[in-house]
């Protein structure tokens, strides 16, 4: 069976597919690929299931080495690739032979590039995915140097003369899609503003489990205690301290801070591109003020 050996990691390299769904009754986070359009583009472009697994790359500095020869194609974050000492071509299936080495640069923007592969890649199955959940400590563990990766029989062929572009959140805020939560309620009129109207900013307080937002304080009407309740990825909190948190790829099943908001489940793949300053705008239905 073709192996691809993993040489460097950078800050962290996951094998990620389109988690596990389904099982959140259990306390099952789904996880998965936290830019999950820009997995199923790499696995589109050589004709993998969109849910096969790769490899999600964070900042970068991931190195690899093919057994045989395989089809590899970049998607997410864009990054300078080198395929020993020649450019790779990022968005577009390139081939890469036996012994050759695959070496990733820092994106400039965005966070995770996802390094697909013709076949995909095997790992540790849990509730039917390979998916890394760090949390957790379910699916495949992170990888480190001298891993060897299984690779897969691919069953399509490549998509020829597709080209994909990388994620760019650099410049004007980034605008995603919301819906009013459980507990809108429990926001004042002013603070229900301040979140549908302001513009955040990404804190370095970030991971896959989900970003803390820096802007306005948000006051709640009451601090009452909530029992524990379900959440969902893109599930906006509100914790004690105001600051909005909202939930990502790895959130908790459950939690007791109030969801004042949803962010659509397909703009989510966008905040997982997001670093710390990157700016933000939550598009919500307006709703009638109260100056409370």
């Amino acid at each position: 069976m073709a192996e691809l050996e993993v040489l460097a990691v950078g800050p962290q390299a996951l094998v990620e597919d389109l988690g596990r769904p389904g099982v959140a009754h259990l306390g099952v986070p789904a996880s998965g690929a936290a830019d999950r359009a820009s997995l199923a583009q790499g696995n589109r472009l050589l004709g993998n299931p969109a849910g096969a697994a790769g490899i999600e790359v964070l900042l970068g500095g991931f190195a690899c080495r093919a057994d045989s020869p395989v089809l590899l194609a970049l998607t997410g974050a864009p990054v300078a690739a080198t395929l020993d000492d020649e450019p790779a071509p990022f968005g577009a299936p390139f081939a890469v032979r036996r012994g050759q080495r695959l070496t990733l640069s820092t994106p400039e923007h965005g966070m995770r590039t996802y390094l697909c592969v013709r076949g995909g890649l095997g790992g540790t199955r849990h509730f039917g995915s390979v998916a890394a959940d760090p949390t957790s400590g379910l699916g495949t563990p992170p990888l480190a140097p001298g891993d060897r990766l299984s690779i897969g029989t691919a069953s399509d062929e490549p998509t020829a003369g597709l080209a994909v572009a990388g994620v760019d959140t650099a410049g004007a805020p980034i605008e995603v899609r919301a819906t009013w939560g459980p507990r809108q309620d429990r926001l004042t009129g002013r603070a229900a503003r301040q979140l549908a109207e302001g513009v955040w900013t990404v804190s370095p307080q970030l991971d896959r489990v989900g970003i803390r937002l820096d802007g306005a304080t948000l006051s709640l009407r009451s601090d009452e205690q909530l029992s524990s309740e379900g959440v969902v990825r893109g599930a906006v909190q509100v914790p004690p301290s105001g600051a909005p948190v909202i939930f990502l790829a790895d959130h908790p099943t459950t939690g007791g801070y109030p969801v004042v908001a949803v962010v659509t489940d397909r703009d989510t793949d966008r905040l997982a591109q997001l670093r710390p300053g990157d700016r933000l705008r939550l598009r919500l239905r307006p709703v009638s003020w109260s100056t409370d």
